[in-house]
């Protein structure tokens, strides 16, 4: 086991860390989640996709609505951090294809804008 001193926004945390073989670690990682079916997505428009993989925590749109460039589409979880999924343009959501609840893996289409 080893020691480390880690400091997060300021706050300085000690952590150990222990060395384990591949097949223990294979033998102890959890299964992976099931990640929801996702539709084709609309030919034309802009594709909002996730930048890292987590959990949907809310979902602030539906189709046909219409967004303004920086309203927030979508809340995701990743590491303990809520993350504002925003509309990078004007337009109209054509395409939800996620759902509260839902996994979703670094480049999942999320919905999307004409």
């Amino acid at each position: 086991m080893k020691k480390y001193r880690v400091n997060v926004n300021g706050n300085n945390y000690e952590i150990a860390i222990e060395l384990i073989d591949e097949a223990t670690a294979k033998a102890a990682a959890p299964a992976p989640a099931a990640t929801p079916v996702q539709s084709a997505a609309p030919s034309g428009g802009e594709k909002i996709t996730s930048p890292m993989p987590g959990n949907i925590l809310s979902v602030n749109v539906s189709n046909g609505d219409t967004v303004k460039k920086g309203q927030v589409l979508m809340i995701l979880e990743a590491m303990k951090m809520e993350n504002e999924i925003m509309s990078p343009i004007d337009g109209t959501i054509v395409s939800v294809n996620t759902t509260k609840g839902a996994t979703v893996e670094s480049g999942a289409i999320l919905c999307v804008i004409q």
